[in-house]
């Protein structure tokens, strides 16, 4: 059975496949090999559903944390944080209409759209890491601050 207790490290995980997946579309695509950016898009969709499904039932289940780093790391992280968290609610509509549009083969459409959302998409696949190292890797909660 899986714990709670892993599921920041497994969505962390996911993110980083979903930032590989995403990489590798985009140079597909450059490239113009249309098939291979059409698996590693696919995939990297799969994977962020999962990812999105265990973050939501890891915040169902478990506290928030407050950041344990002091200084200028603080702002920092909070910085990072918070845009992390606002285009991450803005990149599901963006991708699910890019995907829409490819699977139409409204190829201009999507190609206009895509411009916006694989950048976005990426860096909340990359600040979602981030996130993750900083709050449970650099400055983790001790067992003593959770009693």
């Amino acid at each position: 059975m899986l714990s709670v207790a892993l599921l920041p490290h497994l969505n962390a995980v996911l993110n980083a496949i979903a930032a590989c997946l995403l990489l590798g579309g985009f140079i597909f695509i450059k490239s113009g090999n249309q098939a291979a950016h059409r698996l590693c898009m696919i995939s990297a969709l799969c994977v962020s559903s999962v990812f999105l499904v265990g973050y939501v039932t890891l915040r169902f289940y478990a506290p928030i944390f407050q950041f344990q780093g002091e200084g200028i790391i603080r702002p920092i992280y909070y910085t990072l944080l918070i845009s992390h968290v606002l285009l991450a609610m803005a990149i599901v509509p963006l991708v699910l209409i890019t995907v829409l549009r490819a699977f139409k083969e409204r190829f201009a459409a999507h190609k206009k759209i895509a411009r916006w959302t694989w950048p976005i998409w990426m860096y909340v696949s990359v600040t979602g890491i981030l996130v993750y190292l900083m709050l449970y890797q650099i400055y983790p909660v001790t067992t003593a601050q959770l009693l």
